[in-house]
């Protein structure tokens, strides 16, 4: 089974929920929700599995719960897989 390891930098209370683009090895993202008990936490994981085509069960949290800098593991993708789902593409 195939595993990877993303660091993210997230935004939150933002405009909008969306994936900011690539910062080196670190995605920035940005949601809606305040990071009070874990919404930003949540909003993020859901967005990451829309984004990627996983389950919410194939993205894990560990480390970060409290902090801007997170790192998640996801279950089923290689990292490449990972960064060319989550790279912004100028046309789209």
């Amino acid at each position: 089974m195939k595993r990877a390891i993303l660091r993210v930098r997230i935004n939150p209370r933002s405009s909008q929920n969306q994936i900011a683009g690539w910062q080196d090895d670190v995605l920035a993202v940005k949601v809606t929700a305040p990071p009070v008990e874990g919404a930003a936490n949540k909003a993020c994981i859901q967005l990451l599995a829309d984004r990627l085509g996983v389950k919410k069960s194939q993205i894990a949290l560990v480390f970060g719960a409290a902090s801007r800098n997170k790192v998640f593991e996801i279950i089923g993708l290689s990292r490449e897989e990972i960064r060319a789902r989550l790279t912004i593409r100028p046309d789209s």
